[in-house]
This record gives structure tokens, C-alpha cells and sequence, in this order.
């Protein structure tokens, strides 16, 4: 007893002494053997003086033979600062210790070794009053691999079974401890399923002693891929070993610090338990010696801990006590890692990861590699054809699944040993492997023969109360041992759930034991309520799929975390034979069951209609019998599946107009009026006149271009015109690449100019006026790369680094991106990038570039206000004789905007939060009585992809969808204009003398394109809004459910003024123009998210591939204004709903200018900042099931012409900014949303007020500028 309470306490201990500070591991054990040039004799005693086969080089041998050369190692490390020894017991296990017959010593060699390294500990710690020494077991990954043949010619040969190496890492773990090691340490992982086995048998090893073994685990990833040598992801492997809870998971060996960076990094992103990091001294030389100095070294490291990203730290080969003493004192005052805020989402892996998070949408298990749905897979496994059942498999990842489900149960077959056969298989087939396993069998021992060979973490499917809770609990346990998900079927001790109410109640309590009993996490845990065929002609078997489709909503809403799932072809077994009928039907189920809340589903990936592709008059039919809509409805289905089919047609044409000229000239005109009807052939005429297609693209069409530019830069061009020339280049150079392609191959030199690189940054989805940028710059001969939108940090730097680019342009539209932006700049200053940096974008200042960018990096960061200033900036930066002055002129405007910026920062008088709460907007609530809406709950407007079902917590009403032709009069054209960049007030802008004529032109393009819209009916608007019943607490606007006002439906989260105000002008928030709970009034609020996007981004695409910048651009910018339209059009009727908007009488131009009572605020806005609440609103309104409009990493909105908001109506809201706000808001923000205080200074960085420890000033505000 007192050993365990003793062992505890030194557990805790070293969890404290983590958190505290960065704890240093030792270094490498094998390098300093080395140094002592040991010969055969030092490796054998007495008793081992006549071992028959040679034992130099086993090094763990020495703990027994030479124990004082291991122990001065020791001490050495410790002396240099190190505080976790690692024991020298890397190969004291029994398969590595054949290779020299003495499997019999592993007991011994770990014991030894245990003891040599305590004496050392002792030592110091006498020597050291206060100090702690831990001892860590080392356990080494043996010579032999689970996942992996040494056979080629038999790839599902292992010289190695799981249960072998189990046993092994049992003794060894046994021995360790027993010896009285503090904790275990797996390391110089390369196998997966090798640790997988040593962390079951950590669980057998805690079954003996009645408590948990803290274990640390340590990976090797092989190279610059990012890959375990077994093929596993680090992600990968992380996901395939978290089950083990360990103290710490770490990266060790195989490559230097440096070469590691990326991995650290990421590591420290993903991982929820504390993260280690021991590198070797650099890369090996030509020698294979390690020749990376401890300054060198250290240095490297040290930045690891200064980023935040580390809590244990140390050496592997080729390091050296000395390399340990410059890292401590390079680690002096860092402080280690603190673990980050990661939801618990579900997660599985092959050889990558699969998290299923909010945007990774509807999961496929590949339902083919299954004898008993498959008969062509049964057939070849039957025939022990397994190379082509390996390409099932694979058709069954390349069509999309997700996962593959794996089943052997058939009479004729060996299940154990067919599963085991099959999934080593896999294992070597790393374009299937890549995707998690699903491990699908009646019989235990086959589920447990496939997880003893799988590396990644896999599904189980499946495991029921059919047999009673005592096994059902049992099995549970297992899989959680071996690191898996788990399928729970609808079976209890009575039988399979049919009905909606079984169904629930058999998964709510399976649920309660799994989490409660056996501590499985909630997301481990996927449901399978029994998708049962319909159509069978027995009366009790019409409501199945409702059955289904009602439990799916329930089990969600009852089991929160874990997931759903079910067999789908089992719906349509009943019309076996007939494929067209079993598609529609398997489409339409899927596709309302996915809107209940169904996660993932067997499915045949390669084998689904889209579901708004079924005929219409085909999908009545078959949703007739999925609802049960009539008794005769199975019958209908079959009279009518003949007549099943579906067409397309498609009509294109032009008309011809003008020839004449020699084909320069022809083309230059076609350049400068933007006619791309016969560039293709004049392009193909000019290639017969020159010697190569790379003369024609620098002669007539350069020569066009850089007419074009001129007037542009004239100002006798205008953007629209730009655009249409720029599309016809685009035409005409696709046309001369392939030959220009050909003529590289035969050419010996080839010059290009190098590029630019633009992007959207990670996380936002708006790339309108970059576009723009890029058609001007190619306008103005530069060569650019678009990398479009939601673009990776890491992709942007590869892509310039890749291509030579002369600059990066960066663009973003919402105020996540500017933090994006930020880091975009500090890693290209910590790359040694010399590229300068271009900023543009709506949220975007030459303040925020100045203040938050510029210092960041250390080349030129410019601010680029619209398109019409990029060339001059661009050929400021490039040209020799004026790039230094120009750079020198921007660091002092940058300087100068720093310096204003921050003095106008520290003049700011800021109240506290109290104090501006005593001063909100003044409402005589006693005196008002809030407007009644006719209706409370949802509408849809516009075909909803989620059908209402019964069950629903909020009503939920469909409508008919609001045309094009019903929104073009509440467009609000000057926005539109300004994005084009001609400046100028709609309608007055027609008849400016400079701009009249392009802006006419443009106008007529603009009601060209809606007119096509509206006769092709490929643009459909569609919007979903909703009145709630709510109230007001302090700042925050709580939201009752319909029908239930006991129950809290939403929060949403307002944000105060805090600036002090002249008298009178009061602090606002928006939760003071909702009634208090105090008023005793019942007051509203209104919630909408409209979208134009949906056939728009399609369309965009379609003149895109076509080399059409011009209306593709066109396309995206009408979609933005007619989203707004749209949010004007339907503010108009929910304000009539209201009931007070019935006696406005405003025209279209007053509606614009938002002359009524009422607002329409939404996150991102002035009035409310913050974009996190944007999830809120559209959970609420469930916007993405039900119009298909989501939100990406950041909250930007996709698609991009998209508008959100919530509606007040009070005559007293008025849109306004928040402006700064102190500490003590942010903090009271974060207990409010119930998110750290670092993550509320994250969400909240524009409004701060103050500086906070990440950074060294406040950033701006958008529309904060200094002059």
C-alpha cells in the first residue's frame, strides 16, 4: 500500500513540476557508450564469460557488466541538468534479446538497469537538496514490425502477431516497474501497431497492480513526408494512440531539431496531454556521425519553447550532456506549454486522420469489402482471389468513402483468419490503409483478430446488450484497450428495436453504461438504430424509415458526442434487381436522415443518385413509401420504375459580327474591346506567322495588353473594361500553351519572368477584389498565381518559394483574417523570406498593416487601398532605381501611423464595465409594450433540403422561394459600382462626365446577366429566418423555445461601449434594445441568414474554366449585391410580420437608405464584433441543413454571397460601434460564452483596449484609421 501511495505521489509530482516548467529528459545513452570504446570482454561477467555468441554491442548488457560506466552517464546528465533519466533498457525485451540468446535475462537486464540509474538519482538528489529525479523505463520499439512484411513477395506475412509483442512489453513493463521505475517510456516509435501492443499491455500490467502506469509515448517520424516508417501520419498516429491517456506524447530520433519544427508544431496543436520533444544532433554526416553543436542545438530548441509549444525537452542521438547543459540554460524563465482548449470531437485514422468536425459533413463507409452484401466480393474471397478483392477495396476509396466496413461472416469461411489475411492485405496498401477501418462481424474473435492489426484506430462493428450488460460491458472494455470506436447496435435482451420509442430507449441506455461504467468518451461511441427494409407488404413495416429518421433526431439530442450511423441498402432490399429504383431510394432515405442528424452510413460510395437530381415525379414515388404517405404506395413505385430516366440538354451559340484587318491588328482590337469571339482562331493564325507561340504571347497580345494597361492608367479605361480584355488574353494564352509546352521538351532554354503570388488567406472565402488585382497586374504583364480562397499558410510560402515569386499578396474580408495575415508575415520573417508583402481587402488599413503586419516582418509590408494602385505599387517594389526609396517612404508612414495610433491608445478614456452598464441606452420599458409577431418559430423560403418532422423543438414552415425578378428593385447599385472601382453615388454615377458611359455599360451587363439568371432559374435565392420569444440579462440576449419559455433555447452574447461619452450619450450594447427580464414584457428577436450564392459559385466557375474573368467576376459581385437585396427584401417582410412595418410606406431608394424603425445587425458587425456568435445563430436556424450556407474555420460564410443578422425592433436600435473595450469586459465576455480569457482576447483582438501578454499593441478596429 504504502509503494502504490508513494508511486502516485511521485505521478502527481512530475505532472506539477510539468506545469511549472520545462523538464528536461536526459540525452543520448548510445552515444556516450560509444565514447568509451568497449570491446567484447566489457560485456560479459562471470557468468556470461562463456556465452557462446557474441554480445558486443548490447548495451543494455552493460547495467550488469559495467554498471558504473552507466551510472557516471547518468550522473553526468543530471549534473547537466537533466531531471527524467530514461533507463538503459532500449532493447532489454525479449525478441531483441535473441539475437544474442539471452531472453532469459530480460527480468535481470531491466532490474539492473533500473538500479543503476535509482543510484545515480540518489546520488544527486543527496547532493541536491530540493531536487527530484524521475526514473523512466525506456522501452524500445524491437527489431520486428506488426504492420509491416519482410517478405515482398507475401505482403500479408508478419514475422511478428500482435500478441507476441504484447507479451514482451508485458515482461519488460513488468520488470521495470516492479524494480521501481517512476513511469514507462515507449520510444522511437515506427510502428503503430507495435506501441498499440505495448499499451495493452500496459492495461494487463495496471489490471495486476490495481492502478494506472503513467506511460509516456514517444513517435518517429522518418522524414520531411511527416510519416512514421509504417506509412501513419503524425496526426495519424496521435488520433491511433490518445485511448492510452498518457502523461506525455513526444518526437524523438531520426531527425535533427530543425528538420522537426513542423511536427512540434503541429503536435503542440492537436495533442490534449503534454507534449516532449527529444531530437538527434542534427542530421547524420557523410560519416553517419552527429556533428550539430549544443549552441546550434539548443538554439533551435530554444525557439520551440518560446513559441509555447513544448514541456518536456531532450536528446537522442549524437547528443551529449553538454548539448543538455546549453539547453537549460537556454530554457531560463520559459515557461512550458499550456495544453489547449480542443473539442472533443469524434476522430479515427488508417494511415491519415478522419475528425469528424462540423464541417466535415456526412461520412461513407464503403460497403463492398462485405461477403454478405457484396456477392462479387464473397465470390472472389470464396475463390481466395484476394488481389482483386483488394481492388474492391480500393474502388470503394476512390468513389469516397471515408471508411471501409470489413466482413467475413460466411459458413465456408475461416472468419479469424480471412479477416486477419485480408487486413494485412491492406496494410500494405497504402491507398486504401489511408482511410480508417471498420471492423464488421457477428462473432467476437473475429472482431478481435481485426483490431490486433490495425495501426490507425478503427471502428468496431458492433456490440449490443443482445447478451446482457455483463458482456456488453465486457466488450466495451476490450475495445477501448485496443484504441477503437465502437458500432452499438438497437439490440436488447429482447431483441432488435424497431420502433421509434425502442430505438431510443435502447440507445440511451447503452449510452449511460458506456460513459458512465466503463468511461468510453461520448465520441467513441456511433449508434446504429436499424435501418430495416420497407416495401415488404406487411403493415408494420411502412414506418421504418420514419422510425429511423425520428430516432436518428432523438438519440442526438439524448446521447450528446456520439454519432449515428446505419446500413442503408438494407431499406430497399425489397426491390432487389431493380439498381435505378434501390439509388433513388437510397438517395432520398439518406438524404432526410442525414437532415435528422445521421452522421455516417454503409453505403455503396460509387453508387448514389443526388438527390436533386431524381426525377421529380420518381422521387414522389419513392418518398410516398419511404413516409408512408398512402397504403398503395409500393405498388405506385413499381408501375412506375419503368419509365425511370433522366436528360440533359444543353444549347450554345454565337453570332458572328466582325472581320477584317491583318491578324495583329485583329487581335489587338479584340484585346481592347474585350470580343473573344474569334480569338482562338485569329490566336492559331498568329502561331502559322511567328516562329514560336511564346513570340505571339510577347508580340500582338503583349502589345494589346500593354495598350489596355495604358489607358487604364490613363484613366480612359475603366475595370470592367480591363476585366474583358484580361479574359480574352486568358483565351488566347491557354490556346498557345500546349504548344508551348511541346516546344519546351525540344528547347534546351526557356525564360519566364517570375510570378506574383495572391490568396485569400486560411479561413475566408471572399476573393472578388483579389481577382480583380490579379487581372490588372496580368493586364500589366506580370505573370500571377492565384491560389484562390480558405489558402494554408504553408501553401502560400511553398508556392512562392516553389515558383521564385516576386512578391505575396494577401487578401481577406473578415476580421478573423487579419490575425491570419499576422502569422502569414511572422513566418515569412522566421523563413528568411525577402519577398516584399502586399495587403488588400475589405477588413484591411493601412493602420492594422502598420500597427499589427509591418513589425512582423522584415521586408517591405504595403497597403494596397484597390486595384487601380497595385501596378504602381508593385513597379515601385521591383524597380531598382526607386524600390529602396520607395521601401524607406512606407517604414516612415508605417512609422508615423504606429506612433499616432499609439498615443491615441494611451489619451483614451475608457470607463470600467459597471460603469457603463449604469449608463446604457435609456428605455422606459414601463412605458413600451414590444410588437407581437404573427408567428413564432422558422421559415424557410425556397425549396428547404430539410424537411420538417415531427419532433421538431421549433416550428418550422416552408414557403416559396423569393425570385430574382421580386429582389432587383431593393438592389443597392453603389456598392456594386465602388467594387469595380468607379467612384460615384447610383443613380447620378450613369451621368458623370468621366465614368457615365463604362458605369451605363456596365449596368447593362450587370441586367443582362439577372435577366439570364431569372429565365434560366439556375440562380434561386433561398433564406431561412425565425422569431424567437426573448429577453435581456445585463449584455446578454437570452431566446426561449416556442411552446416551452421555461426552456433557454439560445444565448446570444452582446458587447458594451466603453469609451467615456460627452453627457447624455449613453454606452449601448445590443441587449438594451431587448426588453429585460425584470420588464415582465414579452419582446422578440429576429434571426436570419439569406443566400444568393446558390448556383452562383457554379456559374462563377463555369467563366472561370472558360478563361472568363469578366463575367466571372461579374457573377460573384451581382451575388453579393443581391444577397443584400435579399436581406433588405426580407428585413421589409419580417418587419410586416412584426406588425409595425404595415404602415411604412417607403419607396425602394428610402429602404436602402434604412429609413424605418429597426435594425439588422450581425456578428462581424461594428455593433458586435465578434464573429463566434455567427455559429450560434446558424445552429439555431440550422442554416447549412436547411439552405445549404455554412461557415468555414474563421466564420466566414459559404457560400460568399451570403448575408446573416438578427433583427431588433424597438424605435430606439440604431446601429453603432463598439469601439475599445478594458480587460475587465473581456473577461466578464469570456465567462459569459464560457471560453477561457485567452481565447476571448483571440476572438475579441480588433476591440481591444489594452495590451495582453501575446502582443505588443492593441490592434485596430476596422475603420479605425489614423490620417
Amino acid at each position: 500500500m504504502g509503494g502504490t501511495m508513494m508511486e502516485r505521489n511521485s505521478s502527481e509530482c512530475l505532472l506539477k513540476k510539468l506545469d511549472e516548467e520545462i523538464v528536461l529528459l536526459d540525452g543520448a545513452m548510445g552515444t556516450m557508450i560509444q565514447q568509451h570504446k568497449l570491446e567484447e570482454k566489457d560485456f560479459r561477467n562471470e557468468a556470461l564469460a562463456d556465452h557462446p555468441n557474441p554480445l558486443q554491442g548490447n548495451n543494455d548488457l552493460l547495467s550488469i557488466t559495467r554498471p558504473e560506466i552507466i551510472e557516471q552517464i547518468h550522473t553526468d546528465y543530471l549534473e547537466a541538468g537533466a531531471r527524467i533519466l530514461g533507463t538503459n533498457t532500449f532493447n532489454a525485451n525479449r525478441i531483441s534479446q535473441q539475437d544474442y540468446s539471452l531472453e532469459d535475462y530480460v527480468e535481470q537486464l531491466n532490474r539492473a538497469s533500473v538500479d543503476v540509474a535509482q543510484k545515480a538519482a540518489s546520488r544527486f538528489e543527496q547532493d541536491h537538496p530540493g531536487e527530484k529525479v524521475w526514473i523512466a523505463g525506456a522501452i524500445g520499439p524491437t527489431n520486428r514490425t506488426c504492420s509491416l512484411s519482410p517478405d515482398v513477395q507475401n505482403p500479408a506475412y508478419r514475422a511478428l502477431e500482435f500478441d507476441e509483442i504484447a507479451e514482451t512489453y508485458l515482461e519488460q513493463a513488468r520488470a521495470l516497474m516492479d524494480a521501481g521505475a517512476d513511469l514507462l517510456m515507449f520510444e522511437t516509435t515506427f510502428d503503430t501497431l507495435n506501441l498499440k501492443a505495448g499499451i495493452y499491455a500496459v492495461e494487463k500490467l495496471n489490471d495486476l497492480y490495481g492502478r494506472r502506469t503513467p506511460v509516456m509515448l514517444s513517435v518517429t517520424i522518418t522524414d520531411a513526408s511527416g510519416r512514421t516508417l509504417s506509412g501513419q501520419t503524425l496526426e495519424a498516429f496521435y488520433l491511433s494512440v490518445m485511448h492510452a491517456r498518457p502523461l506525455a506524447v513526444c518526437i524523438n530520433c531520426a531527425l535533427g531539431a530543425k528538420e522537426m519544427r513542423p511536427f512540434v508544431e503541429e503536435l503542440s496543436r492537436i495533442c490534449k496531454f503534454r507534449v516532449g520533444v527529444y531530437p538527434n544532433a542534427g542530421l547524420p554526416n557523410a560519416m553517419g556521425e552527429y556533428d550539430q553543436s549544443p549552441g546550434e542545438f539548443s538554439g533551435i530548441m530554444k525557439e520551440f519553447a518560446s513559441l509555447g509549444w513544448v514541456n518536456l525537452m531532450g536528446g537522442c542521438c549524437g547528443t551529449t550532456p553538454e548539448h543538455i547543459r546549453v539547453l537549460k540554460e537556454s530554457l531560463k524563465d520559459m515557461k512550458p506549454r499550456m495544453i489547449p482548449e480542443i473539442p472533443q470531437e469524434s476522430s479515427y485514422s488508417g494511415l491519415e486522420p478522419l475528425r469528424v468536425t462540423s464541417d466535415t459533413g456526412f461520412l461513407m463507409i464503403g460497403e463492398r469489402t462485405n461477403v454478405t452484401g457484396s456477392p462479387k466480393f464473397k465470390k472472389l474471397v470464396l475463390n481466395h482471389d484476394f488481389e482483386n478483392a483488394l481492388t474492391v477495396a480500393r474502388q470503394q476509396v476512390e468513389a469516397g468513402a471515408n471508411l471501409i466496413d470489413i466482413n467475413f461472416d460466411e459458413a465456408l469461411l475461416d472468419g479469424v483468419e480471412s479477416m486477419r489475411h485480408f487486413l494485412n492485405l491492406v496494410a500494405s496498401e497504402p491507398d486504401i490503409s489511408r482511410v480508417p477501418v471498420m471492423i464488421d462481424s457477428s462473432k467476437w474473435e473475429v472482431l478481435e483478430a481485426g483490431l490486433k492489426c490495425l495501426q490507425g484506430k478503427g471502428v468496431v462493428n458492433s456490440i449490443s446488450l443482445k447478451e446482457g450488460e455483463a458482456e456488453f460491458l465486457r466488450q466495451a472494455e476490450i475495445i477501448r484497450r485496443y484504441g477503437a470506436a465502437m458500432v452499438v447496435m438497437a439490440f436488447d435482451e429482447q431483441g432488435q428495436a424497431t420502433s421509434f420509442e425502442k430505438k431510443v430507449s435502447v440507445c440511451s441506455r447503452a449510452y449511460q453504461l458506456l460513459t458512465e461504467q466503463v468511461g468510453i468518451p461520448a465520441e467513441d461511441i456511433i449508434f446504429d438504430p436499424n435501418i430495416l427494409t420497407l416495401a415488404t407488404g406487411i403493415d408494420e413495416h411502412r414506418d421504418y424509415a420514419v422510425a429511423f429518421i425520428e430516432a436518428v433526431r432523438e438519440i442526438k439530442n439524448q446521447c450528446p458526442g456520439a454519432k449515428v450511423s446505419g446500413g442503408v441498402s438494407n431499406i430497399s432490399f425489397s426491390f432487389r434487381g431493380n439498381n435505378p429504383i434501390r439509388e433513388a431510394m437510397h438517395s432520398a432515405f439518406l438524404f432526410h436522415a442525414i437532415q435528422a442528424g445521421l452522421d455516417m452510413a454503409i453505403v455503396n460510395a460509387g453508387m448514389l443518385d443526388v438527390y436533386q437530381e431524381i426525377p421529380a415525379d420518381l422521387l414522389e414515388r419513392v418518398e410516398d413509401v419511404l413516409f408512408n404517405r398512402s397504403p398503395d404506395a409500393t405498388e405506385k413505385l413499381l408501375d412506375f420504375a419503368e419509365s425511370y430516366r433522366t436528360e440533359r440538354q444543353q444549347n450554345t451559340g454565337r453570332e458572328l459580327e466582325w472581320r477584317q484587318g491583318s491578324v495583329d491588328m485583329r487581335l489587338q482590337h479584340a484585346l481592347i474591346k474585350g470580343i473573344s469571339d474569334f480569338i482562338i482562331e485569329d490566336t492559331e493564325e498568329a502561331r502559322g506567322s511567328y516562329e514560336s507561340p511564346l513570340e505571339v504571347i510577347e508580340g500582338p497580345l503583349m502589345n494589346g495588353m500593354q495598350v489596355v494597361g495604358d489607358l487604364f492608367g490613363e484613366g480612359k479605361m475603366f475595370l470592367p473594361q480591363v476585366v474583358k480584355s484580361a479574359r480574352v488574353m486568358k483565351q488566347a494564352v491557354a490556346y498557345l500553351e500546349p504548344f508551348m509546352e511541346e516546344e519546351k521538351k525540344n528547347s534546351l532554354k526557356h525564360h519566364r519572368q517570375p510570378p506574383i503570388v495572391l490568396a485569400t488567406v486560411k479561413g475566408d472565402v471572399h476573393d472578388i477584389g483579389k481577382n480583380i488585382v490579379g487581372v490588372v497586374l496580368g493586364c500589366n504583364g506580370y505573370e500571377v498565381i492565384d491560389l484562390g480562397v480558405m489558402t494554408p499558410c504553408e501553401t502560400i510560402l511553398n508556392t512562392a518559394e516553389q515558383h521564385d515569386a516576386l512578391l505575396i499578396g494577401l487578401s481577406g474580408l473578415i476580421t478573423p483574417s487579419l490575425d491570419e495575415m499576422v502569422h502569414v508575415a511572422s513566418e515569412m520573417k522566421r523563413l528568411g523570406c525577402r519577398r516584399p508583402l502586399l495587403i488588400g481587402g475589405a477588413t484591411t488599413s493601412s493602420i492594422h498593416t502598420a500597427v499589427r503586419i509591418s513589425p512582423e516582418y522584415d521586408q517591405p509590408v504595403v497597403y494596397v487601398q484597390d486595384a487601380s494602385r497595385v501596378v504602381g505599387v508593385v513597379s515601385s517594389l521591383l524597380n531598382p532605381r526607386v524600390r529602396e526609396e520607395f521601401a524607406e517612404r512606407n517604414r516612415k508612414d508605417q512609422e508615423r501611423r504606429r506612433r499616432d495610433y499609439l498615443e491615441r491608445q494611451q489619451n483614451r478614456r475608457m470607463l470600467t464595465l459597471q460603469q457603463a452598464r449604469k449608463n446604457k441606452t435609456p428605455i422606459d420599458w414601463k412605458r413600451y409594450q414590444p410588437p407581437k409577431p404573427s408567428f413564432e418559430g422558422i421559415r424557410v423560403y425556397g425549396k428547404s433540403l430539410e424537411k420538417p418532422e415531427r419532433g421538431d423543438s421549433v416550428p418550422f414552415e416552408e414557403f416559396p422561394p423569393v425570385s430574382v425578378e421580386s429582389l432587383r428593385p431593393f438592389i443597392d447599385w453603389t456598392p456594386f459600382f465602388q467594387t469595380w472601382e468607379l467612384r460615384g453615388r447610383y443613380p447620378s454615377i450613369l451621368e458623370d462626365s468621366r465614368v457615365g458611359e463604362e458605369a451605363r455599360r456596365l449596368l447593362r451587363e450587370a441586367e443582362t446577366m439577372l435577366d439570364n439568371w431569372s429565365h434560366q432559374k439556375r440562380v434561386i435565392p433561398q433564406a431561412v429566418c425565425g422569431f424567437f420569444k426573448a429577453y435581456s440579462e445585463d449584455d446578454d440576449i437570452i431566446l426561449l423555445q416556442p411552446g416551452n419559455e421555461k426552456k433557454v433555447l439560445k444565448v446570444f452574447h452582446s458587447l458594451r461601449q466603453q469609451a467615456l461619452k460627452d453627457s447624455g450619450k449613453p454606452n449601448r450594447a445590443l441587449a438594451d434594445f431587448i426588453a429585460p427580464l425584470s420588464s415582465g414584457l414579452s419582446d422578440y428577436l429576429g434571426a436570419f441568414v439569406v443566400t444568393a450564392g446558390i448556383g452562383i459559385e457554379e456559374i462563377s466557375r463555369e467563366y472561370e474554366a472558360s478563361h472568363d474573368d469578366f463575367n466571372a467576376i461579374l457573377a460573384k459581385s451581382l451575388g453579393d449585391r443581391l444577397a443584400e437585396a435579399y436581406a433588405e427584401f426580407l428585413h421589409l417582410q419580417m418587419r410586416r410580420e412584426w406588425g409595425y412595418g404595415l404602415s411604412e410606406q417607403l419607396n425602394p431608394k428610402q429602404l436602402i437608405r434604412e429609413a424605418y424603425q429597426g435594425i439588422r445587425p450581425a456578428p462581424g458587425y461594428p455593433a458586435q464584433p465578434d464573429h463566434s456568435e455567427k455559429p450560434a445563430l446558424f445552429k439555431l436556424l440550422r442554416a447549412e441543413e436547411r439552405i445549404g450556407v455554412s461557415l468555414t474555420e474563421n466564420f466566414s460564410m459559404s457560400p460568399a454571397s451570403s448575408v446573416c443578422g438578427l433583427y431588433f425592433s424597438h424605435p430606439e436600435s440604431c446601429y453603432f460601434a463598439v469601439g475599445k473595450i478594458g480587460r475587465d469586459q473581456t473577461q466578464d465576455y469570456g465567462r459569459r460564452k464560457g471560453i477561457s480569457h485567452e481565447e476571448a482576447e483571440r476572438l475579441l483582438g480588433p476591440v481591444l483596449g489594452y495590451e495582453t501578454q501575446t502582443k505588443t499593441d492593441p490592434i485596430p478596429s476596422i475603420g479605425e484609421e489614423v490620417q
